[in-house]
């Protein structure tokens, strides 16, 4: 396969995704079927080549190497710039940071080839530069950065010049997404990185995607279904077309899509209400697909419910919870509880979690479960009976759940999303960059898609909605259907055309 882009839009099915050992194992399997040096000697070519297509006027360049295998690939990479800026007069910059009695056989290798063309060498980064190779570190990086890498890792993260990072950007945690050097990770438009030979977690997750900027994959001609190697986990690309063509069908009815119950919206007794979360939840599955959404709103009994029709969606169907509860088309119904549900939220579990086979626990249904040991008793008692429950935290409701810190969890995200699935029976989605898909018995799914602009109230209970309506059209097996609908919501976010630099959840629903 040759350098291709990694686009989130454009990506298709599922890719591998390989932890450090896992890569260094396909390595390994790489180099026992080829000549020595080989894999190397292609790594630098596709270095080489898409840095010259990124800055294809490039005068000045400056390739920072570490002292392993991907400093080899730099040093390679700096052989071929160095007779193209030879040509043209540019200059080039040369940083390492080795010891020669420490390297690898690939390594040694490059820096004997360098050493020979004459490509030259410095202590120190040049003052400016229109293009850097950041092949600093690599996979290998466990441990926070310091001494010379630190200082190189702080000028590459402020340049306003291209930069391409050979396989993850130095800093990152290519396992887990951590950012490990005490040099801030700023996003930059002019960011790339060329993973080679496997797609690693990393960056696709946490800080990740904002250390990594565009990414490129080139698997260097290794077939990936060959190494046997099993993935962590698999980047998640589109899996499903868009919904066919409804009129088509017709002998379809309304109930033939599926029906979804949003219950949450509470109003506390000072009047304050939530109602709002619920009504983007509702309207979401009604615009992705169900067939009919009922609304039922919490707040004080003595007090009537704040609405009885939403004036945008006139569609949505109202209910009042004991409504909802005592109908017997509960059973049929796709559950989407807790969005903006306040403390009411709690006491109306117990019975839910016992009626309701197909469920989507969210906000401050999440916060009452990890409060009370019953209810966590309960989810696990829903697996037994081969119902659905989805839990979609973002980090702070996953570490009330875990009884973790926060930082814990954004410290092993795919760790944590499996660990908290496997213990309540459920499909847990950690939302974040990078949302994390996982499941008991499954490899976790990473989602590509989606920016900063989610970062706004509601976006939450619009992703909860359109996971009631996923599965409640029953298109696709629950596992997938929650992951794709985690894509297209990140999606919608992407494809925001709008000059403002800014997005609501209201912005977001009208491009739905």
């Amino acid at each position: 396969m040759p350098t291709r882009p990694l686009d989130p839009h454009t990506l298709e099915g599922l890719w591998p995704l390989h932890d450090g050992p896992a890569s260094r194992a396909v390595e390994a399997y790489g180099q026992s079927r080829l000549p020595a040096h080989t894999l190397m000697n292609r790594a630098a070519t596709a270095v080489y080549r898409l840095s010259a297509a990124l800055a294809p006027h490039a005068r000045q360049v400056w390739i920072a190497c570490g002292g392993g295998n991907n400093g080899g690939d730099g040093l390679l990479a700096a052989v071929h710039w160095w007779q193209r800026l030879q040509a043209n007069g540019g200059q080039l910059s040369v940083t390492w940071l080795g010891r020669e009695d420490r390297l690898p056989a690939d390594a040694a290798h490059a820096l004997q080839a360098a050493r020979a063309a004459g490509v030259p060498f410095s202590p120190d980064p040049p003052p400016s530069f229109d293009l850097a190779i950041d092949a600093i570190l690599g996979i290998g990086l466990h441990a926070t950065v310091c001494g010379p890498a630190h200082d190189w890792i702080q000028r590459l993260q402020a340049t306003e010049a291209t930069v391409l990072a050979v396989d993850v950007p130095s800093g990152l945690d290519a396992d887990t997404g951590q950012w490990r050097s005490s040099a801030p990770c700023r996003p930059s438009s002019q960011r790339h990185t060329l993973q080679l030979l496997t797609l690693k977690p990393g960056p696709y997750t946490a800080t990740g995607r904002t250390a990594s900027g565009q990414m490129w994959f080139d698997d260097l001609g290794l077939d990936p279904a060959a190494h046997g190697v099993a993935p962590v986990a698999w980047l998640h690309g589109r899996t499903m077309r868009p919904l066919a063509d409804r009129r088509l069908a017709h002998h379809a009815h309304k109930g033939s899509h599926g029906d979804v119950w949003i219950l949450g919206g509470s109003t506390d007794p000072t009047g304050l209400s939530m109602a709002g979360a619920a009504l983007l939840a509702g309207r979401a599955s009604l615009k992705a697909g169900a067939g009919r959404v009922y609304i039922s709103l919490l707040g004080p009994d003595d007090r009537p419910p704040p609405l009885s029709v939403d004036p945008v969606m006139p569609e949505l169907m109202f209910r009042s919870p004991a409504q909802a509860m005592q109908a017997d088309g509960l059973s049929h119904t796709v559950g989407v509880c807790g969005c903006g549900g306040g403390a009411l939220i709690g006491p109306l579990l117990p019975p839910i979690l016992a009626r309701c086979p197909r469920l989507v626990l969210d906000a401050d249904a999440l916060n009452a479960i990890a409060a009370d040991p019953l209810l966590q008793e309960a989810l696990g008692q829903r697996a037994t009976r081969g119902w659905v429950t989805v839990l979609t935290p973002h980090p702070q409701e996953a570490a009330r759940l875990l009884g973790e810190a926060v930082a814990a969890i954004q410290a092993k995200r795919l760790q944590w999303a499996q660990t908290l699935a496997e213990r309540l029976a459920c499909i847990v989605v950690l939302k974040g960059s990078g949302s994390v898909t996982a499941a008991p018995g499954q490899r976790p799914r990473i989602n590509p898609t989606g920016n900063g602009l989610l970062a706004t109230a509601g976006t939450g209970d619009i992703l909860a909605g359109l996971i009631g309506a996923a599965l409640a059209s029953r298109q696709q097996p629950d596992f997938e259907a929650v992951a794709q609908a985690v894509h297209q919501h990140g999606q919608l976010a992407d494809a925001w055309a709008s000059p403002r630099p800014y997005l609501t959840a209201s912005d977001l629903l009208a491009d739905l």
